[in-house]
């Protein structure tokens, strides 16, 4: 019986580990988007390579879409939060006018009709743009925010809530 005990105690401990090791913080949450828009670019660009019309305007207004909630969650809630604990104005400046051109973008691309000759190479453009966009973030703004120790998990939480109240609308 003793080692059914200790059996069940490690299981739970383990438990307990692995649901702390799988909390979010706001730096996942966002990288994990910048993953999944940089695929979604990267089909486009397969789809265009291989002339295929099909799916690409539906491709395109799905990016378009993430880009601007992502954008919205890090506007409202992310850079606020970012520019009072690293007093860094030049690098939130800085994202804060790449978010406007590539706002820009995307609502020239929601404009146009996937038959424009110019269609292709603005969504290239603007994941070109992006790419650019999440370097920078990720390799100078969150290293920023990681030493700041800002607490990313309750910052996640709003952005995870604020996220699923945007996707409805």
């Amino acid at each position: 019986m003793p080692t059914t005990q200790s059996t069940t105690a490690n299981r739970s401990t383990t438990k307990k580990t692995s649901t702390q090791r799988t909390k979010k913080d706001a730096i996942k949450l966002l990288t994990e988007d910048h993953a999944k828009v940089k695929k979604m670019f990267k089909e486009y660009e397969k789809l265009c390579k291989k002339n295929e019309e099909e799916g690409k305007q539906e491709l395109a207004t799905q990016i378009c879409r993430e880009l601007t909630i992502h954008a919205q969650l890090e506007e409202e809630l992310f850079y606020p939060a970012v520019r009072e604990a690293i007093n860094n104005d030049l690098l939130m400046n800085e994202a804060e006018v790449e978010h406007t051109s590539a706002k820009d973008m995307i609502a020239q691309i929601q404009a146009m009709n996937v038959s424009d000759p110019m269609y292709d190479a603005k969504v290239i453009v603007l994941g070109e743009y992006v790419n650019h966009h999440i370097e920078e973030e990720e390799n100078q703004m969150f290293p920023k925010v990681q030493k700041a120790k800002m607490d990313l998990e309750e910052l996640a939480s709003e952005i995870t809530e604020r996220k699923e109240t945007l996707m409805e609308e």
